[in-house]
């Protein structure tokens, strides 16, 4: 068996009667707890127009985070890029590589991170094309690297600062498409099993399969996301399970009005449809006693064949988060 390397991805929750202030300070004392417990790298991620979240631009949460800390690596998972321009992402990573040398991680996405009308407004000339995310990505890397890309604007501008390395260069998939522009670019592949509990084993083959190296990478590399709740009290693993199941529903319905309670939650109906949604959605997340997590994590980190799982967990209970995260370092970090 592998040495498994765990990782965080914080989507900044903002929690029942909570607000946005409070949820980035718990990243904020999360993050040192996760540095202390030994994770490898902790993601913040990018949502508009979503009020759960309080997590919309990456690219401030980041040094923020990484400002509290000394080694862990901090990133984006990630940066909507179509949602950006690729001259500010690469000034704005260049800046926090110069400043948190060798701790930068830059995931990229080519989600909405939202609704189409919000990301519109952040970039009008959005098309969603798969010819204009491969552009950006081709400029992002040039302007990164200080190239300069004959008969391109990469002779006459450059992206400053110019960092003694690149950050660390990732593509977020999680229908699968983008594995092809990870593999071209020889940039590293996130899998979000948090969003889609099918194929994820089948497209990081296909990413090995197809990689080419680059400059910064010479053989391939994949981490996979996953939804998570560890807790030794049975009681508690029952109750998130049934609070989690409404949640993602809730969210898929557009989170509208305010969350229910738990008392409501766990009274509630659900029609046949409901049921098979909430069937599928098992496959986004893993909940149970240490035990049974480590078993867990080990059966998806074979079936993609890699040694890194990112660990996402959403509660109601800040404690109850960290102590999730405590439970999983010593089954796989303490215990190595």
């Amino acid at each position: 068996m592998k040495n498994i390397k765990l990782s965080i991805l914080d989507q900044s929750q903002i929690r029942r009667n909570g607000t946005a202030r409070q949820a980035l300070l718990e990243s904020g004392e999360l993050v040192q707890l996760a540095e202390k417990l030994g994770y490898t790298r902790y993601w913040v991620s990018e949502h508009h127009n979503f009020k759960m979240v309080a997590g919309t631009a990456p690219e401030i949460l980041i040094p923020y985070l990484a400002s509290k800390t000394a080694t862990i690596k901090i990133g984006s998972g990630g940066v909507m890029l179509p949602n950006h321009s690729a001259f500010k992402v690469a000034e704005n990573f260049g800046l926090l590589e110069t400043l948190f040398p060798k701790r930068i991680d830059l995931g990229i996405g080519r989600a909405p991170g939202g609704d189409r009308v919000s990301s519109h407004l952040l970039n009008p000339s959005n098309t969603f094309s798969e010819k204009e995310f491969f552009q950006q990505l081709t400029d992002v890397q040039a302007f990164l690297r200080n190239e300069s890309i004959p008969d391109s604007v990469h002779e006459k501008v450059k992206s400053y600062p110019c960092p003694d390395e690149i950050p660390n260069l990732w593509i977020l998939t999680s229908s699968g498409g983008s594995a092809q522009f990870a593999a071209h670019f020889g940039m590293a592949l996130s899998f979000a099993q948090f969003i889609n509990p099918d194929s994820g084993p089948e497209v990081a083959a296909f990413y090995r399969q197809n990689f080419k190296p680059s400059a910064e990478l010479k053989q391939p590399k994949v981490n996979v996301g996953i939804f998570a709740f560890c807790s030794e009290d049975e009681q508690k693993i029952a109750d998130w399970i049934t609070e989690f199941d409404y949640r993602m529903l809730y969210i898929e319905a557009g989170a509208a009005g305010e969350l229910p309670s738990f008392e409501e939650i766990k009274n509630m109906g659900y029609t046949l449809q409901q049921k098979a949604r909430i069937a599928y959605n098992k496959g986004r997340y893993i909940a149970g006693t240490p035990e049974k997590l480590k078993a867990a994590i080990e059966k998806i980190a074979d079936a993609y064949e890699t040694d890194e799982i990112m660990i996402a967990t959403i509660t109601e209970n800040f404690e109850d988060r960290k102590k999730s995260y405590e439970l999983l370092a010593k089954q796989f970090i303490m215990s190595s």
